[in-house]
Parts: C-alpha cells; structure tokens; sequence
C-alpha cells in the first residue's frame, strides 16, 4: 500500500508532459499559402547553408515566443514551368521562429524545397518547430508536387 501511494504522490508532482502539436503539412498547402499573400514568393530547391550557432535554443526560463533572423545563403534552381532549371544562388535571410520552448534546430547544407518571401531587403525563408515554409530534404514527389501546382494541374491539399 505504501508503494502505491508513493507510486500515486510521484505522478501528481510531477505535472504535466508538455508536448508541441504541428498540423499536418504539404506542398499544395504552403503553394497555396504562398500564392494567396500578399507578398511575392519565389519556389526553389537547393542547399541552405548557415552558422548554426546563431540557433535560437530552448530556454525554459524564458519561454517566450521568440525569432531570430540569421544571415544565410541558397544555392539551387528556382521552379518555373520547365522546372527547377533556373539559376537561383543568393544570400537569404533564414528567420528563425521558436515558440516557447520549442525551437527547429535546421542543418546547414541541407538541401530544401523552399517558400522565399521576397522583400525589399532580399529573400527569407521561415522556418519553425512545425516546418515553416520550407520541406527539408525534400522527396521527388515533393518537388513534383510544386511543379504541378505552378503549372495549374491539380494542387489540392490533404491538409484543408
């Protein structure tokens, strides 16, 4: 009996788990996000590359919602209707948003099919604990996916 109530006293002191609940994500979703903006995007697949240690970590202490903008570089294609053929090699900059205590931890050198916001400063890519606007090492179905959506075949999404 005393194990059990010791068992019983742990549980309730220790509180609750918390746990960060993403929504469900795919290309013909963000395509569509992006093209009903008010901003101007530009669709690429390529390589980010970054100092990782300008991260934003997860601070228990301070759990505020958080952003971080992080200068970057994308070398790659940009989409247009024959493809991802297009030159696309610029400095971006990598807006890093953490909520709470949850922050992406992205991998410079990885390749991304990317949503680049354009802005009168340059190009940014957002990107949070959920994914943001970007697929990290995206599959060719993926980049079929925006192909098709760019060229006005079916761009329906799972996710709405």
């Amino acid at each position: 009996m005393t194990r059990l109530a010791i068992l019983l006293l742990a549980c309730l002191l220790a509180g609750p788990a918390l746990a960060l609940t993403c929504l469900p994500r795919d290309v013909p979703y963000l395509y569509q996000r992006a093209d009903e903006a008010e901003e101007a995007y530009a669709l690429a697949h390529g390589r980010l590359t970054f100092d990782e240690s300008a991260l934003p970590r997860a601070d228990v202490e301070d759990q505020a919602d958080r952003k971080v903008r992080i200068p970057a570089h994308f070398d790659g294609q940009a989409l247009s209707r024959a493809g991802f053929v297009v030159p696309f090699d610029r400095a971006v900059t990598l807006v890093v948003e953490c909520f709470a205590v949850w922050c992406p931890s992205p991998k410079s050198g990885t390749a991304h099919l990317a949503f680049l916001r354009q802005t009168a400063e340059g190009y940014r890519l957002r990107i949070d604990p959920c994914g943001g606007m970007t697929f990290s090492e995206p599959s060719q179905d993926e980049l079929d996916q925006a192909l098709q959506c760019l060229r006005g075949g079916p761009c329906t999404s799972e996710m709405r």
